[in-house]
């Protein structure tokens, strides 16, 4: 992932609404949610609730399709799972591995790996 995209990602979700909005739309991947019912579960106006929409969109965070009236919005979780990369890349390049050795949590493979390793040389 390059700088500027997980950039513009963060600054997407520094809103709480968006950052709502995302989770959300998460919890019911991978069907996603229309409009109407993301407002209605988060009970947020539909006017605030389309511009934040829009800047989800925007940022690739989440993708939108047509349903008749309805427009269907679906979080990419991909592009979430990339985002988690992007921020644990390095994770085992300092302290974190010594420190907390073969504790850290499966979901960080690559820390698990570094910090075996690191074990292995001690």
């Amino acid at each position: 992932m390059e700088t500027q995209t997980a950039t513009t990602i963060f600054e997407v979700l520094t809103s709480e609404a968006r950052l709502a909005i995302f989770r959300l739309l998460v919890k019911y991947a991978p069907d996603g949610l229309v409009a109407g019912e993301i407002a209605r579960l988060l009970d947020m106006p539909k006017t605030n609730l389309s511009f934040h929409l829009k800047n989800i969109v925007h940022s690739g965070l989440a993708s939108m399709e047509r349903e008749g009236r309805n427009t269907r919005y679906k979080a990419n979780i991909p592009l979430m799972l990339e985002t988690i990369a992007y921020l644990t890349a390095e994770c085992c390049s300092g302290t974190l591995a010594q420190a907390h050795g073969e504790t850290l949590p499966d979901f960080l493979p690559a820390c698990r790996e570094g910090s075996l390793a690191i074990a292995a040389r001690k």
